[in-house]
């Protein structure tokens, strides 16, 4: 298993354009891939789920990976949080 923690640093936090280019990253990878705050968790394939965690400016998330291509997961979608300055 791969984790990550993040703080939501985009000023509009993670609205539907950047929820909806994240859940087309995950959605392609076989590994089980879960966004989660200290109360609440979601799948990232999932943009009803990702919407629902409702990532301000300052939130922190975790970016949980498991599964058979977990590195490859786990590397697109830290590199696209990253690159899109949606969280550090």
């Amino acid at each position: 298993m791969k984790t990550q923690q993040f703080t939501v640093v985009d000023p509009l936090g993670i609205h539907a354009r950047p929820a909806s280019q994240l859940v087309a990253k995950a959605t392609p990878f076989t590994s089980e891939i879960e966004v989660r705050t200290a109360e609440k968790a979601a799948n990232l394939k999932s943009i009803l789920g990702v919407m629902g965690l409702a990532l301000k400016p300052g939130s922190q998330f975790t970016l949980y990976v498991e599964g058979s291509d977990e590195e490859q997961a786990f590397a697109a979608l830290t590199a696209l949080i990253t690159e899109m300055g949606l969280a550090q």
